[in-house]
């Protein structure tokens, strides 16, 4: 079980992490570009990429509820009906049901709803993250000591996450474009 849940960090954080910049580079290439390239195809493996990652998380997430006995890791109850449960909610089913809406094909070959289904999966950790950046920029004014350490290291890492998500989309679009070109070879 350990060898799964370390496995989904990593394609959390090398993939999912990446989907706002992949998408939003593939909407780039298709307003530079037209027709050229395979966009739609492309968005179409990231919509899978989006489904499997949902059903994926989520069985390790109710396997891992039902037979652990560290429920706190797994505190379902105590989260849904806490003084914060509609943000609970927002969350849990933003990163459940609305991923599995991309079922839908009329939906999923849209690409601003897909971006916003990206943004809903992960709301929780953009949450976090601009939390911990307005609680160290008020801390930085009230102590007047100029230190921006945590905001530099914090803008780096989104500046990471950019540049992955353009590389992996290039790579999705390269080897799309380059399967292409082989069919059509061994179709002529």
């Amino acid at each position: 079980m350990e060898l799964y849940k370390r496995l989904i960090e990593i394609v959390d954080a090398n993939v999912i992490n990446c989907l706002i910049p992949m998408i939003l580079t593939l909407l780039f290439i298709k307003l530079i570009f037209k027709q050229r390239f395979e966009v739609k195809r492309t968005l179409n493996v990231i919509r899978w990429i989006i489904i499997i990652y949902t059903v994926i998380t989520w069985t390790f997430y109710l396997i891992g509820m039902a037979t652990t006995n560290n429920h706190e890791e797994y505190a379902f109850i105590n989260r849904a009906a806490g003084p914060y449960a509609w943000a609970y909610w927002l969350m849990f089913l933003s990163a459940l049901i609305l991923p599995l809406t991309l079922l839908v094909q009329k939906l999923a070959s849209n690409f601003w709803y897909v971006l916003l289904v990206s943004f809903a999966m992960k709301s929780g950790i953009f949450f976090e993250r601009f939390v911990i950046i307005t609680t160290n920029l008020q801390s930085n004014t009230l102590s007047k000591n100029g230190d921006t350490h945590l905001i530099d290291i914090i803008t780096s890492s989104i500046g990471m996450v950019f540049l992955q998500g353009v590389i992996i989309t290039i790579v999705i679009l390269g080897i799309l474009e380059v399967s292409k070109k082989n069919s059509k070879l061994t179709d002529s």
